[in-house]
């Protein structure tokens, strides 16, 4: 290789012509092999080499250059993105050993999809940014490719209205088209489509994931379970809580912190009495509390939070007297309890959940009864007892935690003597499965999609508490699908195609933590969008036709089908037609059909060689070709040509002693047309002299022989009337031709002068046969004739025969010739 460069090197040093003008090739990238693409033949002679043969050769005897692999336009020129890439290259030509630079061009097709650097975007947005606030996004797409095949152009798909896209040269934002809510909504998965603008386009996708801040626009509000009725034990202690309050801020963090504070419209008791923690909502003793009677206090309190008004609620506080014979009351627990605490599994019947016994050492028998508000539990005497109970089952949905006062009072109920409270728990079990927002969903996506594309996202609730209501997801039947089990985001595995299966039904499960958990089901139809992939399709790649020279115009020669896979405008053919310049064809797009349009003549060109090419109506437009060869059937439509003799005024001469079988000349005929069309056949229908002919024709050949030897009537000219016949079906074609033929010892030159005369009879005399009798029925007269004359005269005819062969043997001796005239001129006549 070394030794092989250096030559090259010393021949170029020693050649000293080189051209300072390059040529300039075009070529388009990713081809295969083998593609020419320019010659050097046009500004330079043979011979032809090149330097380097690393990406193009060149025929040493044409000068044609070919490629001699695929070419990547993106790896040889990969800091070019935008401008013209090119590759040098040398050649050597003609015999001078001339040095020639050539500049080779590789143009660009879209063959590189845009490309995201990651998959999921996140962008986060407070949510009361104004409806037509931009946020630039920095995560553009890049596609390799130049031109229009690399220029990139955004959309977005499953913004619900929220946001659309806008692009400003190379500026890329999100605007914001509907006024955001944190509370409703704080998470909005999107997806940004990237499309090039290539004659094929080319996409690619990412997970847009935009998070909504927290603004302040949420007020306090008190929560349902919040105490409204307090009681302060006798010889309430400085620090004993009196009851705890709950207010929730649906918004986050700073937003949502929450100070309570008493009105100032409470009592100046209330408010020496009592003290309320302005974080936590704990109203406690402010001091030891021991009253004689008992007192009630109604607390207004307020939930204060920035840029709000104050949410309010009162709580009833009653301080129960110090007495010293006072009832009292005793709880044995039945039901499960922990620190005086009962606990209650939700669902249960009515349940007994203690036994209250009431002490009193006073006289005067206080009596148990439950307060108005201590629903839904109830107090039956028993004996001397109490049993309480719940009145109907719990529902840890509807309330978590119940406060049942006791009421002691006096056995007319005119006096209070003090208020019991006991705390009861329900405890949530598994009982609510988990509820999709809909019981239907459906999504449009459109084939050829790139795999892990996003599709959709199901969502479920569970109304159970902690574990029993986090909500897992999964598909049934997902096969080409996927679901995130925690998000329940679905996307497409691979890529789909319609043509395969146009409509997914899917079922997704949604499950909840409880054991056994619970499940609840949702439809989800995936109806896959057609693309013009699919270009039309032929039965088969060349059609053959047969058709006869004489058909008429607009008649049908044949079928032509094609069919496209695609639906709508793209599964439509279009156009259907001959690309084939001047052809007598063309087809019929409504019908399907192959039609004739003008004449046929099997005999000026017995077939046609036409490309058809088919056309969709998709966009892009999809073609497809096929080749298509109509023969040209012949029909009968030429009459046999007699091209020897070529006038009827040729004579031949022949001599007296030409031996019997021997061949005096032959008709040479022709017809243009195929087949038995084109079988020819020859008769003698009539010879002058007419009482007997000494020659006979080969009906197949058309060979004229001598069947008999020349005697001296038969001196003198004869003229043969020959029809030449073809076999066509179902007419036969024919012509006609005077044969000349005179008998003579001199040999000279004959000459006719005028055509003979021939009166054809009624009907044409059949084909003959072998035997010439046989097959001229008009001649057996003139036979008997002759053999009647020739009994009569036999020995007289034998001297003068005996004595004429005795002479013509001793010239056939001198002149073994015989001549076979001058048909010369090859002309057919009619």
């Amino acid at each position: 290789m070394t030794w092989t460069l250096l030559q090259w090197v010393l021949l170029l040093a020693s050649a000293g012509q080189i051209h300072s003008h390059a040529l300039r090739f075009i070529t388009v990238e990713e081809q295969e092999a083998g593609v020419k693409i320019g010659s050097l033949s046009p500004s330079y002679s043979p011979s032809y080499r090149l330097l380097d043969e690393r990406y193009v050769r060149v025929d040493e005897s044409t000068g044609d250059l070919f490629t001699t692999d695929r070419i990547d336009r993106e790896t040889l020129c990969p800091s070019h993105q935008d401008g013209e890439c090119t590759f040098s290259n040398t050649a050597v030509v003609s015999p001078n050993f001339e040095v020639v630079p050539m500049i080779i061009v590789v143009d660009d097709i879209n063959d590189n999809a845009p490309i995201f650097e990651r998959n999921e975007i996140p962008l986060v947005i407070p949510e009361d940014a104004s409806i037509g606030t931009a946020f630039p996004l920095d995560d553009q797409a890049q596609d390799k490719d130049t031109g229009d095949n690399g220029a990139i152009i955004y959309h977005l798909e499953d913004s619900d209205g929220f946001f659309s896209i806008r692009q400003d040269g190379h500026e890329l934002e999100l605007v914001v088209q509907r006024e955001l809510d944190r509370e409703t909504q704080e998470n909005h998965f999107l997806v940004l489509v990237a499309v090039d603008r290539g004659s094929v386009p080319l996409s690619t996708t990412a997970n847009l994931s935009v998070m909504v801040t927290d603004v302040d626009d949420n007020c306090p509000e008190f929560d349902a379970d919040s105490p409204i009725t307090a009681t302060v034990p006798a010889l309430g202690v400085k620090g004993t809580a009196v009851a705890q309050l709950k207010a929730t801020d649906k918004d986050l963090g700073q937003n949502a912190q929450i100070t309570f504070s008493f009105s100032r419209q409470i009592s100046d008791r209330a408010k020496a009495l009592f003290h309320l923690d302005g974080h936590t909502g704990l109203i406690s003793l402010a001091v030891d509390a021991q009253v004689d009677s008992p007192e009630e206090h109604a607390l207004k309190v307020f939930a204060n939070s920035p840029l709000c008004p104050p949410a309010q609620t009162q709580v009833t506080v009653y301080i129960q007297p110090v007495m010293s014979q006072e009832p009292t009351v005793k709880i044995k627990f039945v039901a499960e309890h922990k620190n005086q605490v009962i606990v209650l599994r939700e669902n249960e019947p009515p349940t007994v959940l203690a036994l209250l016994e009431l002490e009193d050492t006073s006289t005067a028998k206080g009596t148990l009864s439950l307060d108005k508000n201590s629903m839904p539990f109830s107090l039956k005497p028993q004996a001397s007892s109490y049993l309480l109970s719940t009145s109907k089952p719990l529902d840890f949905e509807m309330r978590g935690e119940y406060d049942v006062t006791l009421i002691i009072s006096d056995p007319h109920g005119t006096r209070l003597h003090r208020r019991e409270v006991i705390k009861v728990l329900v405890e949530d079990v598994n009982d609510n499965a988990p509820k999709f927002e809909q019981t239907r969903y459906e999504k449009d996506i459109k084939e050829n999609n790139e795999p892990g594309a996003f599709l959709l996202r199901v969502q479920a609730s569970d109304a159970d508490s902690q574990q029993l209501g986090k909500v897992k997801y999964s598909l049934t039947n997902g096969g080409r699908f996927r679901i995130d089990e925690e998000t329940g985001v679905i996307s497409a595995a691979e890529s789909l195609d319609r043509e395969q299966q146009e409509t997914y039904d899917l079922t997704a499960v949604a499950w909840d933590g409880g054991e056994p958990s619970l499940e609840s089901f949702a439809v989800v139809s995936i109806n896959i969008l057609d693309v013009n992939d699919n270009p039309p399709v032929f039965p088969t790649p060349h059609f053959y036709f047969f058709v006869s020279e004489s058909i008429p115009q607009l008649s049908q020669v044949g079928k032509v089908t094609v069919s496209d896979a695609d639906e709508g405008d793209n599964g439509k053919i279009v156009d259907l037609r001959i690309l084939n310049d001047n052809v007598p064809f063309a087809i019929d797009l409504a019908q399907g059909s192959l039609r004739s349009t003008a004449e046929v003549d099997r005999e000026k060109q017995d077939r046609y060689e036409l490309l058809v090419v088919a056309v969709d109506g998709g966009s892009p437009v999809l073609s497809t070709t096929a080749k298509m060869t109509i023969f040209i059937e012949d029909v009968n439509d030429n009459q046999p040509q007699v091209l020897l003799p070529s006038s009827n005024l040729s004579c031949l001469t022949i001599s007296p002693a030409t031996q019997a079988g021997s061949m005096i000349t032959k008709i040479y005929a022709i017809d243009e047309d195929s087949g038995m069309n084109s079988d020819i056949t020859y008769q003698i229908i009539a010879s002058k002299p007419a009482l007997h002919s000494p020659f006979e024709i080969d009906q197949h050949s058309g060979n004229i022989t001598l069947v008999q030897h020349l005697r001296g009537e038969d001196h003198g000219m004869h003229h043969l009337f020959i029809v030449v016949r073809d076999r066509g079906k179902p007419d036969p074609l024919q012509t006609t031709v005077w044969v000349n033929l005179q008998v003579n010892e001199t040999l000279e030159k004959c000459h006719v002068n005028a055509i003979p005369e021939y009166t054809p009879p009624r009907l044409l005399p059949p084909m003959p046969v072998q035997d010439r009798c046989e097959s001229n029925g008009w001649l057996i007269f003139y036979c008997g004739l002759c053999l009647m004359v020739i009994s009569v005269c036999v020995l007289l005819a034998a001297v003068v025969v005996f004595m004429k062969r005795k002479n013509t043997k001793r010239k056939a001796e001198k002149n073994n010739v015989w001549q076979t005239g001058n048909l010369c001129e090859l002309k057919p006549l009619n």
